[in-house]
Formats: structure tokens, C-alpha cells, sequence
């Protein structure tokens, strides 16, 4: 009794929300805190703009791990996200970028079992392509599918009236499957005007995938160490716990080449752990300051192929703001009378300052690319010292 009402309010509110079908992204990069974290296959990743919710996944060893990301944009969702189509496309600049905004909050479990947890914000800075504003896409469509649902009406109200009107009760069953085949056709007019969208869509997502773009973003992230359970513990004071500022932006070459750069600062507490000798005695004790330090990240990322995948080299340099670990005990520690540090035992985290990574991207479709790359890490003197598979899955929650 009230499956026909039920279908026939689903096809209105469809009818009713045409100009909200269209494509909403021309790419789904890894969300802007996996990107903070350094956990995506390459570290200089594609802009993206999304209008959905996204799910990421990460994964740099095949055991099963809860490395989980979700990003999503409130001011799109909370203003253009159920409006008709127009509404945004007849917003300023300024509104369009802020319905850019994107959120992300992101947990992962890194090599050394700690447990780092982060947020990020991003927004769109400049975009060449905005396929919300291609308006003339989609031009025709409703126009078309309209009238083709009219005259489908129409021969339904006819068909209708023949049966009920005829005294042939030979004629009644091929009547009725007349009528029937006409509600199969009428209630496939939104299935196909939507197929018509699509495929537009995937034209103008073809042509556009490379289009130049400019994000700016800033996270935080905090890195606790746990215990077998995975109950967090003290939170470690090093790189993997701090603020980063960072901006990412592409260009496009030709058709089949998207070239990408970043240039990221973050601000951290570092540990330094060092040894502390009595000048009487010689007693040692070990001893831990914290400094105030820095980490400077640039990188550029060169991609070919096309929309559905595309295959990328990239080269990726980081520095501190204090170089050496003595450099930041000095900053941070002075030895009290009677003592002094024994210089050969003060140590940090090492970072590696030059990565090279290659991999690629698989759009299977829609809603879902998976990302993989092999990393690998050099120290100054170029000599190789670590290479690190990985792979991650991004999910549009359509």
C-alpha cells in the first residue's frame, strides 16, 4: 500500500534535486593529516577539493592496523551540500573558497608502535577548474529527460483508459504489459538522466584532471607512546608531535603530466638525551633536555597518465632549524657547577634528510583510488638507509 507513495515521492524528491547531481572532485588525494604525517605513498600529494565525506586508509605493513582518516567540509555541507546547484554557483569568490574548507582527523600506528593522533584544516586557495561551475555540462539535460517523462505519462494515461475502457478480454494481458513496460520506463527516467550526468562528468573529469591548483593547510599532531595493550602513555617530544603550516600546489603539462610542489614548516619540542659527568667523582648520569626546534619540508612530485591512474617520481627534502643535536643541548641545557656533558653521548632523532619515492594511483572508480609507492631514504651524504613500501585506500562516502 504504501510502496507505490514512497517510490513516487523518491522520484520527486530526485526530479526535484537534479542540479545537485554533478561531478564533485577531479581527483581524491589522501586526507591533509595523512599528508602531515607522512604516511600516503608520495609526500607531495595532489590538491584536492572533495564534497563529500572521505575515508583513508593507510597501510606500511600488511598486519592489520587502525590507521584511519576522516575528512570532510562543514561550510559546504551546512550551505550548498542539499541547496540547489545555483546557490553556489551564484556565491562570491570568497564563499565558494570558504566552502573549500576542509577538516580531517586521522590516527595511526607508526614503526616504533607509537600511537600518533592529529587534525588538520585546509582550504582552497586557487582553482583553475571547479567542475560545480560548469554549468553549460549539464546544459539540456533536464530539459530532455523531462519531456521524455511527459510523454511517458502520457501513454500511460492512455494505455490505462484502453484497458479500461475495452470489452476484448483477449486484449487485457497485452494491455497490461504494455503499462507495465511504460512504469518500468517511467521510473528509469531519473536512473538514466543520472547515467547522462555521469557521463559528462567523467568528459569534463578527463579533460581536467591535471588542472592547476593551490592549497594551504595547518595541522597538529601528537605522538604518544603506548603500552602492549595500546593504552597511550607519556606523549614523545620530537618531530612526530608539533604544529606544521604547509602550502601544495600543482601545474598541469599537456594532457597526460600534472607536476606537484610543497613546502612545509613544522614547530616541535625536541628531546635530547645526553650524559651528565660529575668533575669529581666521574660519576655519570643520563640526562634529557628539550629544545625548541624547527623542520623545513620541500618536495615536488611529477605524475603521467590520466584520470583513472597515473604513475609519479618524487624527491622530497627536510632540514632542522638546529642542525645538531649539541646545537640544541646548548640552547636548552646549561651544566650546573661540578658537572659537564660528555659531548661523544648526546644524541636525538636523526632525520634523514633526502627521500626519493616512486608508485602510483588506481581510481577504480567514483569513490575509491588506492595510492601505493616505495619510498626510499638517504641520509646527507646520499647514502641509502631506509626504503619503506606503502599503500593506502581513499573512499568517497557517497
Amino acid at each position: 500500500m504504501f510502496f507505490p507513495v514512497i517510490t513516487a515521492l523518491q522520484a520527486q524528491e530526485a526530479e526535484n534535486n537534479t542540479n545537485r547531481l554533478s561531478p564533485r572532485e577531479l581527483t581524491i588525494p589522501p586526507s591533509p593529516v595523512f599528508d602531515m604525517m607522512g604516511v600516503t605513498p608520495s609526500q607531495v600529494n595532489r590538491t584536492s577539493d572533495i564534497k563529500d565525506f572521505k575515508v583513508d586508509w593507510s597501510f606500511k605493513s600488511w598486519k592489520l592496523s587502525p590507521n584511519l582518516a576522516i575528512q570532510s567540509q562543514p561550510i559546504w555541507e551546512m550551505l550548498y551540500h542539499r541547496k540547489n546547484l545555483e546557490k553556489y554557483q551564484a556565491a562570491s569568490g570568497f564563499m565558494r573558497k570558504l566552502a573549500s574548507l576542509d577538516l580531517s582527523i586521522g590516527s595511526v600506528q607508526d614503526e616504533n608502535n607509537d600511537r600518533r593522533i592529529g587534525f588538520s584544516t585546509k582550504i582552497n586557495l586557487y582553482r583553475e577548474k571547479d567542475p560545480l561551475m560548469a554549468a553549460d555540462l549539464y546544459a539540456g539535460i533536464s530539459e530532455q529527460f523531462q519531456a521524455e517523462k511527459e510523454n511517458l505519462e502520457a501513454q500511460l494515461s492512455q494505455l490505462k483508459m484502453r484497458l479500461d475502457s475495452t470489452s476484448d478480454i483477449l486484449s487485457k494481458p497485452a494491455i497490461r504489459e504494455e503499462i507495465r513496460a511504460t512504469e518500468e520506463s517511467l521510473f528509469g527516467v531519473n536512473t538514466r538522466r543520472n547515467e547522462e550526468i555521469n557521463n559528462r562528468a567523467k568528459i569534463f573529469v578527463a579533460e581536467n584532471w591535471n588542472a592547476n591548483s593551490l592549497d594551504i593547510a595547518f595541522g597538529r599532531v601528537n605522538s604518544y607512546r603506548t603500552d602492549s595493550s595500546g593504552s597511550l602513555k607519556n606523549l614523545r617530544l620530537n618531530r612526530n608531535t608539533g604544529w606544521s603550516g604547509w602550502l601544495n600546489g600543482g601545474f598541469g603539462l599537456g594532457k597526460r603530466i600534472l607536476v606537484s610542489g610543497l613546502v612545509r614548516s613544522s614547530w616541535y619540542e625536541e628531546e635530547v638525551d645526553f650524559l651528565l659527568r660529575n668533575t669529581d667523582t666521574g660519576e655519570e648520569i643520563q640526562e634529557r633536555a628539550v629544545a625548541d626546534n624547527t623542520l623545513l619540508s620541500v618536495g615536488m612530485n611529477i605524475r603521467y597518465g590520466g584520470p583513472l591512474y597515473s604513475f609519479f617520481a618524487e624527491f622530497f627534502y627536510e632540514r632542522k632549524g638546529i642542525k645538531t643535536a649539541l646545537e640544541a643541548l646548548n640552547e636548552a641545557f646549561k651544566a650546573p657547577g661540578g658537572f659537564e656533558v660528555v659531548g661523544t653521548s648526546v644524541n636525538w632523532n636523526v632525520v634523514n634528510p633526502n627521500s626519493i619515492a616512486i608508485g602510483g594511483d588506481w581510481r577504480i572508480n567514483r569513490s575509491v583510488i588506492i595510492n601505493y609507492g616505495m619510498r626510499c631514504g638517504f641520509d646527507k651524504n646520499w647514502k641509502f638507509t631506509t626504503f619503506t613500501p606503502i599503500a593506502s585506500i581513499a573512499c568517497m562516502m557517497r
